[in-house]
């Protein structure tokens, strides 16, 4: 066996960061930028209001109350066509522009109009600039926005919209595609017959996908047949930027997918120091980099956690420091025992917060086939080699939701 540190390193350096690519903007939530951007224009563009009321000269209301004639109205959208002169107000709409002559804006509940609409009485003074928002108040021509490793947020996107800006230059969504295989896997509704499973990994490993940020592309299931597994896999390394593979990664007479695999690929077949998950299969394939998962459900998704995501998302550009889950410390809230073996095992638990500290219990059943735990977990517990853990010990866990 190897450690764990070792069979990811190696990975992670099977895994080249893909080329840039420009997106459209509505399309690039959770990419990563490959440059500075810089603001080609002011945000605001001209001085508004912020707020729906009247414009004035602050030094015509200092001794308010104080009664002003209406000017006209600017309504949001268009440029004002009158000035605001000595002992006038205009009346003026949330992001309308400032007319001249006025510096100031009093807020709507601060005034009362008369009935004819031709004067309004202002019940306070305000300063100078009293709501109103200056033009390059957010951003003036030139000033960096972002810089290159900047993960996109639906924040970020508005900001370069506001700026004109509707493409950008990123690491694009690894295009990965998922293929089950096994003799025993059947798609669908219809009753099993006796040895056969319905195939969920596949489904899984295309979900875990999206939620990396990650392109999936369904390969579909594959036979136990040599020839049927190489076209499969030569399909999908020619027009995917990686590509899982769920099961025959073991050392059973009939996991073809690593005989094929050795024929047509540069390939390392580890056994690694922990549990579930301990088989993994990595390297290039036409230099593609191909992940062969093992085929019990809980350890397909393991491995996916320790292994596939960090080297998919380096492969996006994300910043080295995010590539792997941050552990975080809790507390052990019941018994979380194990068998001394040489490995470090991943438990899957709940996670609650009380008392301002994280708590860990088990999600139910330990073994590699139980999905129905790993969909109850919240976390991945991470118990050293020994008898494991006892309630009120410190434990690492790695968050998964």
């Amino acid at each position: 066996m190897i450690p764990l540190s070792e069979a990811q390193e190696l990975v992670l350096a099977g895994c080249d960061v893909l080329d840039e690519a420009v997106v459209p903007v509505d399309h690039a939530r959770g990419l990563v930028t490959t440059e500075t951007v810089l603001a080609p224009e002011l945000v605001p563009p001209f001085d508004n209001t912020a707020m729906d009321g009247f414009a004035v000269r602050s030094a015509d209301v200092a001794d308010a109350p104080a009664t002003l004639g209406i000017a006209g109205t600017i309504p949001a959208g268009v440029a004002p066509d009158i000035t605001v002169g000595a002992g006038q107000a205009a009346r003026i709409m949330t992001g309308a522009v400032i007319p001249p002559g006025a510096d100031a804006v009093v807020m709507v509940e601060l005034t009362e109009a008369s009935a004819d609409g031709t004067e309004v009485t202002v019940a306070q003074s305000v300063p100078e600039g009293n709501h109103i928002r200056r033009a390059g108040e957010d951003l003036t021509v030139g000033q960096t926005v972002f810089g290159p490793g900047e993960v996109l947020t639906p924040g970020h996107l508005g900001v370069l919209t506001s700026l004109g800006m509707y493409e950008v230059k990123v690491r694009p969504r690894a295009r990965v595609g998922v293929m089950s295989t096994g003799d025993e896997l059947v798609e669908g509704p219809q009753p099993l017959e006796k040895g056969q499973i319905r195939d969920s990994n596949r489904h899984t490993l295309l979900a875990l996908l999206a939620e990396a940020g990650c392109d999936p592309v369904d390969l579909g299931s594959m036979a136990d047949d040599e020839d049927e597994i190489t076209a499969g896999i030569r399909a999908g390394v020619e027009k995917c930027d990686a590509l899982l593979t769920s099961g025959g990664v073991s050392m059973g007479d009939y996991d073809y997918v690593k005989k094929v695999l050795d024929e047509i690929g540069d390939m390392s077949w580890m056994q690694v120091a922990i549990k579930p998950a301990k088989p993994l299969a990595f390297g290039l394939v036409e230099g593609i980099p191909v992940f062969g998962l093992p085929g019990n459900p809980v350890s397909s998704m393991v491995s996916f956690e320790l292994f596939a995501r960090p080297g998919l998302r380096k492969m996006m550009g994300h910043p080295s420091g995010s590539w792997h889950r941050a552990p975080i410390m809790g507390r052990v809230a019941e018994p979380l025992h194990r068998r001394p073996d040489g490995k470090t095992h991943f438990a899957r638990v709940r996670v609650e917060y009380h008392d301002g500290e994280y708590r860990a219990r088990s999600a139910g059943g330990q073994g590699s086939h139980q999905l129905s735990a790993m969909a109850a977990a919240d976390a991945l517990a991470v118990l050293p080699d020994g008898d494991g853990l006892d309630v009120g010990e410190p434990v690492s866990l790695l968050i998964l939701r």
